[in-house]
């Protein structure tokens, strides 16, 4: 689950990390209120949206009066934002975060993020704040400073050292970042975090180390232990679909392809997935139903998938285990007459009463083809989508 910067700013400003006073608003004359309040003489309008690269969309304006943010909400509410992380149909702004400005001399970059390779979660610093760190990353990895975080023993003081160095940190300046690492790395691990990112990171000219900008993702498996996070959830920065399976305990993440895919196994769908793909065709989707489905979960996965108006054909492959095809042969059965199924539908069974299943799919009446492999499957419904 992600959240908006002003949440996420909210929760560093509760772990002790400094970040500047900033209001909310939702229409351009609560920001011309909130320019007001803050008291500054010069403010950020800044678009609330899910995504990366919003200062260069045009999703972040300066605003040195009341006015100048009335109509720089103005541009912002209501219309899309596009950025390199938003696709071409860009995100609604539905809201804007008005913050008092910042008397900025060097921007830095700091993130928290799992490490697959290192078994753990790895913090990210580089003395470059402000830009893609993706770039900086390939272009010049040897100025990101990792440090593994220890699962036990957190992040130690040898590290928060090293770090500072790194960033170009001393006296005072060293002290209070040392202190916003830490606050990080706390956030980070109690909240279950899946990424904890500040960029930039500024140091004032007074020398104050403050997060300008903040974004925080968490691990949406461990959310049932953050309860009071689930307020900050924002359904409009949410695909809808990934919204409705998400009630019936289905994994589903939309892609850009045709071919609407419904598989049980996280493993299996990405093979699914790949063998499409190698037979020439595009998926729509990523579906993992599980290994316990019941029919009523298959009727609502075909549902979803064909609720994408890009999907050209639909193809179904299940291993049953725990889950027997007969099972789903009779929740695709239900569906398809539910939905009344205007796309081509590849079925391929595998597994215990795959016979039954096969049997059920045959006199069902219903328009599909069925296949035995999972090659035989793709190069069908590839075809049949062409």
């Amino acid at each position: 689950m992600n959240v908006h910067e002003y949440q996420a700013k909210q929760l560093f400003a509760q772990a002790g990390i400094p970040v500047p006073r900033g209001i909310p608003a939702d229409t351009p004359e609560d920001a011309a209120k909130a320019f007001n309040e803050l008291g500054a003489p010069m403010s950020v309008v800044k678009a609330q949206i899910h995504a990366g690269g919003r200062g260069k969309a045009g999703g972040v304006k300066l605003c040195r009066s009341a006015d100048e943010a009335r109509e720089a909400a103005a541009g912002m509410l209501g219309k899309p934002l596009v950025t390199h992380q938003t696709g071409p149909e860009g995100r609604i702004v539905r809201k804007v975060y008005v913050e008092a400005g910042s008397d900025i001399e060097r921007e830095l970059y700091v993130a928290i993020a799992v490490d697959r390779g290192s078994f753990a979660p790895v913090m990210m610093a580089s003395a470059e704040g402000g830009m893609d760190i993706e770039e900086l990353a390939e272009e010049r990895p040897e100025a990101i400073c990792r440090e593994r975080i220890h699962p036990g023993h957190g992040l130690q003081g040898f590290q928060l050292r090293r770090l500072a160095k790194h960033l170009g940190w001393s006296g005072a300046t060293a002290k209070a970042g040392t202190k916003v690492l830490a606050g990080l790395a706390r956030v980070f691990n109690s909240l279950d975090c899946s990424l904890a990112e500040i960029n930039p990171l500024i140091v004032t000219k007074g020398g104050d180390v403050i997060a300008l900008d903040a974004k925080i993702n968490f691990d949406s498996n461990a959310l049932f232990r953050h309860k009071e996070l689930l307020e900050f959830r924002d359904l409009n920065e949410e695909d809808p679909k990934e919204v409705e399976a998400s009630k019936f305990d289905l994994n589903y993440i939309a892609l850009d392809g045709t071919i609407g895919c419904m598989v049980n196994g996280a493993g299996l769908a990405m093979s699914t997935m790949d063998v499409i793909q190698l037979k020439g065709g595009s998926p729509a989707n990523f579906l993992d139903v599980g290994g316990g489905a019941n029919e009523e979960q298959v009727k609502n996965a075909f549902k979803i998938i064909l609720s994408d108006p890009n999907v050209q054909g639909v193809l179904i492959n299940i291993f049953g285990g725990i889950m027997k095809c007969d099972t789903i042969a009779e929740g695709v059965i239900a569906a398809a007459k539910d939905v009344e199924l205007s796309v081509p539908l590849v079925v391929r069974l595998e597994g215990t009463n795959v016979e039954k299943g096969r049997a059920l799919l045959e006199q069902s009446g219903v328009a599909l083809e069925t296949a035995t492999s999972l090659d035989e499957a793709a190069e069908k419904i590839v075809k049949m989508t062409s």
